[in-house]
């Protein structure tokens, strides 16, 4: 079997966390360990997944090299990038014509998708579906896993399931997020589950229903690997859901009784995670009294509370939400509201991840900005040039390899060094542990796009 994991993913419902630039797959909530990450382990050396292929774009290429690294260096070299964001059927199948090329899938192969940012426990009774629904999939039908609902729930989609003549629960319908009432009615019926999106099938079948179902994707699909990235761009932005899954008659659903969640609100994040005696959810730096039910989540700063139930309060470097508990859907309104507004928050962080490492505004005036510069082990930056600042490195931590001009010198541990504007430079990391430095940029012009990039080992010239 192989494993497709769908990493392209670019949410807002868990704003300010989640931003365009570091969505929630990359994201952790208090263990250190991301959604991601998570994934990649309830896969890997389990069952019969023998190869994992994760599929992402551009942006998110080194967020994900990075963190899978840090697991399991062995499985970099297997990720994809879609040549463009078309939605989850164009991912698939550019996901399953990979497999079958480059990994040497045969088509009687099983694939199991999923996406990156799911949390499921306990994972033995999902791995154990996994085999149950591969059993299936051989025969040459869909399986669907779907989660048995505790609450009505406004935040999913549902699956309505029917028996067959085998006793297997075959899907009748599929339904989009309901409203309470009748999230309600499904709950008492009995008959619906919730949509988990984690599917499995084998890949002759697939190709055949794609076909039959979705010409206009299979005639993309028809050619090598390389001819289809080539023509990505005429593929239609369509989901697997209705390319696929809700137009087929040869579906099945595999109940499970698991705590799952998508992660998809901040009212699912409170869910998910240990709370106090008071039924607080804390991360960070907080002091509470007087205070029940509520998340509080923050980083550097102090938060502190008093007589307060049901909130929802999330603090980053340069955001704050506060909300009512069983409102979070409604985050993804707000976020619109800030982009009408040309609002930065949407989508950066004050901290920036680069392939290298990653950097930190300390502070931003007119014609100056401050940054706090981590570069990782054996990483350089590219060698460039900027037309509209100069900058003043110091270094604070480990020790740093300069190229400025033809000179190349060696800045320890409290010294400096001074970069002219238009001097062409490099900064990189010869070492073991991570430098970490203070950058001071003094111009009329201190955006990020002021760099000019003459070589870079990461291709992003």
């Amino acid at each position: 079997m192989k494993c497709v994991i769908l990493a392209g993913g670019s949410g807002t419902r868990l704003w300010p966390f989640s931003r365009n630039s570091f969505p929630k797959q990359f994201l952790h909530f208090g263990d250190g360990e991301s959604l991601l990450q998570k994934t990649v382990k309830r896969f890997y050396n389990t069952l019969s997944v023998k190869d994992i292929l994760i599929i992402t774009n551009q942006a998110y290429y080194h967020l994900v090299k990075n963190q899978v690294n840090a697991i399991h260096p062995e499985l970099v070299a297997q990720i994809l990038v879609e040549p463009e964001k078309k939605n989850t059927a164009p991912a698939i199948c550019l996901a399953v014509k990979y497999l079958q090329e480059i990994l040497g899938a045969d088509k009687q192969e099983c694939v199991l998708i999923s996406s990156s940012d799911h949390l499921i426990t306990p994972e033995d009774v999902f791995l154990r579906a996994i085999v149950k629904g591969e059993t299936i999939a051989k025969r040459g039908s869909n399986v669907i896993f779907g989660i048995r609902p505790h609450k009505p729930e406004t935040g999913f989609g549902y699956i309505k399931s029917s028996k067959s003549e085998s006793g297997l629960s075959k899907v009748e319908q599929f339904v989009e997020k309901p409203n309470y009432a009748t999230a309600q009615s499904y709950l008492l019926s009995g008959q619906y589950l919730w949509n988990s999106g984690i599917f499995l099938f084998q890949i002759e079948a697939f190709e055949k229903e794609i076909a039959t179902l979705c010409p206009e994707i299979a005639a993309l699909s028809s050619c090598s690997f390389k001819e289809m990235v080539s023509q990505f761009s005429e593929m239609p932005d369509i989901s697997i859901d209705f390319a696929l899954m809700e137009r087929s008659s040869n579906t099945y659903v595999i109940p499970l009784d698991v705590s799952w969640s998508d992660v998809g609100s901040w009212d699912s994040v409170y869910d998910m995670l240990d709370k106090d005696q008071n039924q607080n959810v804390k991360i960070g730096n907080v002091l509470d009294i007087d205070t029940k039910n509520c998340l509080i989540m923050g980083g550097k700063r102090l938060i502190s509370t008093l007589g307060i139930e049901d909130l929802l309060i999330v603090e980053t470097e340069d955001a704050l939400f506060i909300g009512k508990k069983g409102e979070s859907q409604r985050v993804k309104s707000l976020v619109e509201e800030l982009k009408k507004r040309n609002a930065k928050e949407p989508f950066e962080h004050l901290t920036t991840h680069r392939p290298w490492g990653s950097f930190t505004v300390l502070e931003e005036g007119e014609r100056y900005k401050i940054k706090r510069i981590v570069v990782d082990p054996n990483q350089r930056l590219s060698l460039q040039m900027h037309y509209h600042r100069s900058e003043h490195w110091v270094v604070v931590k480990g020790t740093a390899k300069v190229t400025i001009g033809d000179r190349e010198l060696l800045v320890h541990e409290n010294e400096s060094v001074y970069v002219e504007k238009s001097q062409v430079h490099r900064l990189e990391n010869p070492g073991k542990v991570p430098i970490e430095l203070i950058e001071v940029q003094v111009g009329e012009y201190v955006g990020e796009d002021d760099i000019v990039r003459l070589e870079d080992i990461y291709q992003r010239i």
